[in-house]
């Protein structure tokens, strides 16, 4: 009687397993399925795949549409994604047959998010984001597939920060409420006016009339700044955004001259300054005093260095100390040069025009360098020039006919910088 009863048990716990194995293989290739859309690189949480098993299961026991949100990874294309989720491949054919569709969905964007509908693999839906402001959505009707662009209203709400300096600008913007983005907005507005990695002390303040974008009620990022004043060692500089009627826009000052002079004071991202310009330097590798002809911006290898100004590729190679070494004419006897470089830019070839801005060469630690840094140069008639305080070519002034419209629209813009809630700011205006 006892062994019958353990012989009941036993086959018992063979008809739960196999129960069991059976509902995983019927859940396990859409669970595996759905988690590759997103990173094939690392495995799901036991919390995550549970959730997808518990979708997948309700998939494949309730008929109806399944609901995908696929996160595109790089390399990845329609057909890739279709054969990961084992979609019907036809219906992929006929929806890039779609007269319009096929441009707007050939070319994906590694990070993305594209939303599929589909029943037992036939696609119902698909619907990608082409912009902040449009979607594409496509619908099935019958065999066929029907495209359109829709909108996706935004809304823009001012909003008005004030950050003083202790530590750095990334600190007080992060204390202020400012997204990195907008903070380096900020540094490349009065990128020609202050060196972000020489000048900033603590104490140094600023004011950010900046916009902030909406959808449905849910907050997405940072819009423009619309205007801004910072406070730098006691100077006051201001600049405001202005659109032009052809639809152009940039940033001036209270006085309508443009903030873009003709040369950047520091040809990269703002960074640490590790040897300023010097008469007389102990030269950290040869032990012996000499001039130190230019500025070192520490940095790590890789890094973007930028032309300081318009010009020609006048020099691009190898050349004792400085390693690799790019040289910039940009003509009325100015020259900029870049050494200790890692590499170059592919258009910044010798007698090739470069634009001020464009990414030239890359920061690294060839030549007499003990780390990677950029050394900068500014030469005026074969002299050298400290790149930091020498004066820059004055701003172009705003169109003679534009100023009217230029005051209509800075006005109200520039008032939003003291609102009353804000003490005035006692400061010497430049």
């Amino acid at each position: 009687m006892r062994l019958r009863t353990r012989l009941l048990q036993v086959l018992g716990c063979l008809a739960i397993a196999s129960a069991a194995l059976q509902a995983d293989r019927l859940v396990q290739p859409a669970s595996i399925a759905t988690t590759r859309t997103g990173d094939a690189t690392s495995a799901p949480s036991a919390q995550h795949s549970a959730a997808l098993a518990s979708q997948a299961s309700a998939n494949l026991f309730a008929p109806g549409l399944a609901t995908l949100e696929v996160i595109v990874r790089r390399n990845d294309t329609l057909d890739r994604i279709f054969r990961q989720l084992e979609l019907n491949l036809a219906d992929l054919a006929n929806l890039r047959a779609v007269a319009g569709t096929r441009t707007m969905l050939d070319r994906l964007m590694p990070g993305e998010s594209l939303r599929l509908q589909h029943r037992d693999g036939t696609l119902v839906t698909l619907e990608r984001n082409l912009s902040l402001t449009e979607q594409l959505r496509v619908t099935r009707a019958g065999e066929e597939f029907h495209a359109d662009v829709v909108p996706r209203p935004i809304t823009a709400r001012a909003l008005l920060a004030h950050g003083v300096i202790d530590s750095s600008l990334f600190d007080a913007g992060s204390e202020a409420g400012l997204q990195d983005q907008t903070l380096m907005a900020l540094a490349k507005i009065f990128g020609w006016d202050i060196d972000f990695a020489l000048d900033l002390r603590a104490g140094d303040e600023f004011t950010v009339s900046y916009e902030r974008i909406f959808q449905n009620g849910q907050y997405l990022q940072d819009g423009a700044i619309l205007a801004a004043s910072f406070i730098n060692q006691g100077r006051e500089v201001r600049a405001v955004r202005y659109q032009a009627p052809d639809g152009s826009v940039g940033y001036f000052s209270p006085d309508a001259r443009s903030m873009q002079k003709a040369f950047l004071r520091a040809p990269l991202e703002f960074r640490r300054v590790s040897s300023r310009f010097s008469t007389a330097r102990l030269h950290p590798i040869l032990n012996r005093i000499r001039a130190h002809e230019g500025v070192d911006y520490a940095a790590p290898s890789g890094t973007a260095v930028y032309a300081a100004g318009d010009g020609r590729v006048r020099f691009r190679g190898v050349r004792g100390g400085y390693g690799n070494l790019l040289e910039i004419d940009h003509g009325a006897g100015i020259v900029t040069v870049y050494g200790h470089l890692s590499r170059f830019a592919g258009a910044a070839r010798p007698g090739a025009r470069v634009r001020q801005g464009q990414t030239v060469a890359y920061v690294g630690m060839t030549g007499l360098a003990t780390g990677p840094h950029l050394h900068y140069e500014y030469r005026l008639n074969g002299r050298y020039l400290d790149p930091q305080r020498v004066k820059l070519p004055d701003a172009t002034p705003i169109a003679p006919e534009l100023l009217a419209d230029f005051m209509r629209q800075s006005a109200p813009r520039l008032a939003a910088l003291n609102p009353p809630a804000l003490p005035p700011l006692a400061v010497t205006v430049r």
